[in-house]
């Protein structure tokens, strides 16, 4: 089946966006989402939920945003320069936890469809995502019990789906001026359209109860672990990175602003709280050092693949 049906596809991320709420909710025992609806001059809109000073999480944004135009802005045609002078959608579902405890770490997951229109021409469509971990104190446990979520749910779709989109994850979210990772990786995509639509659907559903699977036992696991001032004064250094990363690198940053998103939805990705410090360097043989000389660079954290 190749018939693009956007509804169906709105239906299933307001419903992802509900059901990764309340597990963030249970998880984290007191903090509730405050939603706040908002709609585009330009076309469309959406509801972003957010939950500030809770128990566990200290800021987290799950945004569902369903946009839309009849120019398509600069960074989704250079790469894509068949697609000027085509209307659009575009929706998905995106979010970001930053937990308070440096145990638990960063994480992020995204899913999205967007579609291209001529009258007199075939839609042009693909499907983009995937989930992604970063750790400040990593638990090897945790990491591959990531990554074997991520291995399962996409087994189904093909034996060499998650080293592809592994690999993908990998290469994209790298700090080049840094010469490391932002965390430990996952999944990551864009541009899937190689299999019919219902499959491609079907991957997106996958992924997106794949992150609930693969992140909440990580929180249940780690939120009562004891840390000192030490270790949160790391933790929000090393949250400066992810801020480098969503404002130099990050194309859903870039495509949002230039496409009139909503600012305070698009930047919800941001830490509460982050510092910099001039040229930081981890005590060796410490922890901190640890997770510089083992968890940022890609690994093979799976004895299959």
């Amino acid at each position: 089946m190749n018939e693009v049906n956007i509804d169906t596809v709105i239906d299933f991320l307001k419903s992802l966006q509900d059901n990764i709420c309340d597990a963030l909710e249970v998880a984290d025992g007191s903090g509730q989402f405050v939603e706040d609806n908002w709609q585009r001059a330009e076309g469309g809109g959406g509801r972003t939920r957010v939950l500030t000073n809770g128990t566990v999480i200290e800021q987290g944004g799950v945004n569902f945003s369903r946009v839309s135009g009849n120019k398509l802005p600069p960074s989704a045609t250079a790469h894509r320069p068949e697609l000027a002078g085509r209307s659009w959608q575009a929706c998905g579902v995106s979010l970001v936890i930053h937990p308070k405890n440096p145990h638990i770490p960063t994480s992020h997951a995204n899913v999205r469809f967007f579609v291209a229109e001529k009258e007199g021409e075939e839609p042009v469509w693909w499907f983009g995502g995937g989930f992604d971990l970063t750790p400040f104190y990593p638990v090897e446990e945790d990491v591959v019990h990531w990554h074997q979520t991520a291995f399962d749910l996409c087994k189904p779709f093909g034996d060499n789906v998650y080293a592809e989109h592994k690999k993908w994850c990998d290469d994209y979210f790298y700090l080049k001026h840094r010469n490391e990772t932002r965390g430990v990786g996952g999944l990551f995509f864009d541009d899937l359209n190689q299999w019919d639509f219902t499959k491609c659907f079907d991957y997106i559903k996958s992924v997106g109860q794949g992150f609930i699977d693969a992140y909440v036992p990580i929180i249940n696991k780690r939120k009562n672990t004891p840390f000192t001032d030490h270790q949160r004064q790391f933790q929000l250094y090393r949250r400066g990175r992810y801020v480098e990363f969503n404002l130099v690198f990050d194309r859903g940053t870039l495509f949002g602003l230039q496409s009139g998103g909503r600012t305070e939805s698009i930047l919800m990705s941001m830490p509460p709280l982050a510092r910099w410090e001039y040229n930081y360097q981890p005590q060796a043989h410490s922890p901190e050092a640890l997770l510089y000389e083992r968890y940022l660079t890609p690994q093979n954290w799976l004895s299959v693949q």
